[in-house]
């Protein structure tokens, strides 16, 4: 098993990323001591550019605790940076004596990147290529060579693989079909974490997951915006006939997952991550709608008047569906949360966490942001 001392986060202001921290440091969202069985003790850096999606502030009970003090008290740092600055990541890669890095940071919005790819290939590519590079120089010995006692981890996405039918799962060996420009530029990601492994011999994991739930999702997303919508008496929109089927795991068996990888996953060894748990859009809707009405007290069948149906999106793949075996067989890895707990307890999060929701749309975050961390 690997030791991990100072681990770089980046994208750790984001949904998985500020999920994976509090998991690493034992802290439930509400900031209170919570059992895990990630046991870490070492150092986090959180480097986040904070584009709209990252919010510090799902982070501040971490910040709280152990942002501050000095020396070894001192365990968590927040550096606001953009991956894609090669001179910024030389510097925290230094500064922080960093021996892993566990890559969460990328666009992930794939209407957003129909809309305007750019930014996808900026950042998931050019940022993925920035940092790869900065690694191996830094972990580079005199004779040229990498250390062997560091890591790149790389999270990806199932959506590299494409679009199933109606039966089989993908698998680490399943081609890369990538339907969307986020895909497209995850899957180009992908095969550059690959190449340096073979070309250099620079250590690294990937992991590649499927669709992700639970709280400090950022509202845009479509269980958070559902269950807001509902709340709301706003129409919810639902893309072409509403059967596409997607694999659901609650975010924080992803991030036990990850962690398992990091500590026990064999370098240039890629591990796929799912919730054997597949839904249709339509009756993931209809079952946020059970729990949205027994929270709120409104009716079910008032709720699903709202529902609309609306032209479907280009490239939208049909099915997808991840077999794990190679996660459980080889690093020991299980799912704990079960969808129907897993839900309502994601749900229930949305409709209580009013003030999380309402500085997001309201724009006060940033404020937030600059406030704390425009001297940083």
């Amino acid at each position: 098993m690997r030791k991990l001392h100072n681990i770089l986060v980046t994208g750790g202001a984001g949904f998985i990323g500020c999920n994976f921290i509090h998991y690493l440091f034992n802290l439930s969202s509400s900031g209170n001591e919570a059992f895990t069985d990630a046991g870490f003790e070492g150092l986090i850096v959180n480097l986040d550019c904070l584009t709209y999606a990252g919010n510090p502030e799902s982070l501040a009970d971490i910040d709280h605790v152990y942002g501050n003090g000095a020396g070894d008290k001192r365990r968590y740092y927040f550096e606001k940076a953009d991956i894609c600055d090669r001179a910024a990541v030389d510097r925290i890669l230094r500064q922080y004596e960093i021996d892993t890095i566990v890559h969460f940071a990328a666009e992930s919005h794939v209407d957003r990147s129909i809309l305007g790819p750019e930014a996808f290939v900026r950042t998931n590519v050019l940022g993925t290529y920035t940092l790869l590079e900065a690694a191996r120089n830094y972990w580079k010995n005199d004779d040229g060579s990498i250390r062997s006692d560091v890591l790149f981890h790389h999270i990806s996405t199932d959506e590299v693989y494409g679009s199933l039918g109606e039966t089989g799962y993908f698998t680490e060996t399943t081609p890369y079909d990538p339907r969307s420009p986020y895909s497209a530029s995850k899957a180009s990601s992908d095969h550059l974490v690959m190449a340096y492994f073979h070309t250099y011999g620079l250590p690294v994991t990937l992991s590649n997951c499927t669709n992700n739930y639970g709280p400090f999702q950022f509202p845009e997303k479509l269980i958070p915006l559902m269950v807001l919508n509902m709340k709301e008496g706003k129409n919810l929109p639902v893309y072409g006939d509403g059967r596409n089927i997607r694999d659901w795991i609650y975010v924080e068996d992803h991030n036990r997952a990850v962690w398992l990888v990091l500590r026990g996953g064999k370098t240039g060894e890629k591990y796929n991550i799912g919730g054997e748990n597949e839904w249709e859009n339509i009756r993931l809707l209809d079952k946020l709608i059970e729990l949205t009405a027994k929270e709120t007290g409104k009716e079910a069948a008032e709720i699903r008047s709202f529902i609309t149906y609306v032209k479907d999106r280009p490239g939208h793949d049909r099915r997808y569906a991840i077999d794990c075996s190679k996660i459980k067989r080889e690093l020991g890895w299980e799912r704990k949360m079960s969808f129907e707990e897993g839900l309502a307890a994601t749900v229930q999060w949305y409709l209580r966490n009013t003030d999380w929701i309402e500085s997001i749309r309201s724009g006060d975050y940033l404020k937030w942001i600059e406030k704390n961390y425009s001297k940083r």
